[in-house]
């Protein structure tokens, strides 16, 4: 898998004084945008149940989630996001079975791995970044807070490093800045994707929290709970 920066971010309910908050500690305001996430999966959800998560995003093209190494023990997971289509279709095939499909882009395989449109839903997002403590050689700290067109609110504030050793001080960085904005320590805010499929396809959230042949069933769920991920970006 190709290799890159590494993500690392804290999911959040935020408040209504969220916004205000991020001003008084020199946030700025990027942009505010609008964009519709499609997410795919077969019948069974082969791929959310085996952690990996594949979404055309309006505008930004297809991304595939896939789960890395947790290397730093507490609440997160590590991804890496492949967002090159031949890179993609070559996982899928990989995961689905079908490495005797031929390559072509993501669109045209979808059919042929059994494929389909699981979540579609649009989002509001108000983007903002901040230098949590002023030194150049801190990580640049990004808060997004969306709002989805089916009622859900959620936050994410994360940073971006080089090197695997770096993730502890952004963690540290990304804890501190949560308190900051009164986040509880133990709060953990759902994805957007969960919360949707809890809402409008109660089966397919049911089988989410179904243990998979490698997990044990007395295994907490770890698809609903997310509230930190570190993801190597390619």
């Amino acid at each position: 898998m190709a290799q890159g920066l590494i993500e690392v971010e804290r999911k959040f309910v935020p408040g209504p004084d969220t916004e205000k908050r991020l001003q008084e500690l020199g946030g700025t305001l990027v942009h505010r945008f609008t964009f519709r996430d499609t997410y795919y999966d077969t019948t069974e959800l082969s791929l959310m149940r085996s952690d990996h998560w594949l979404r055309q995003r309006e505008g930004s093209g297809w991304e595939l989630k896939c789960p890395g190494k947790a290397g730093i023990p507490g609440p997160h997971t590590e991804y890496i996001e492949l967002t090159s289509e031949p890179e993609i279709v070559a996982q899928l095939r990989e995961l689905l079975g079908a490495e005797e499909l031929g390559a072509g882009s993501v669109a045209a395989v979808l059919g042929s791995l059994g494929l389909q449109e699981v979540a579609s839903f649009v989002t509001n997002r108000s983007a903002w970044k901040l230098m949590f403590s002023g030194a150049e050689k801190e990580p640049l700290l990004r808060v997004d807070l969306d709002t989805a067109d089916f009622g859900y609110a959620v936050g994410e504030v994360e940073a971006l490093v080089h090197e695997v050793a770096e993730v502890p001080a952004a963690l540290e960085k990304i804890l501190s800045l949560s308190s900051m904005l009164g986040v509880p320590t133990q709060e953990k805010a759902p994805a957007k994707l969960i919360v949707y499929l809890q809402r409008f396809r109660p089966e397919d959230y049911q089988r989410l929290l179904e243990p998979t042949l490698s997990e044990k069933p007395q295994g907490a769920n770890k698809h609903s709970d997310r509230s930190l991920d570190y993801n190597v970006t390619s």
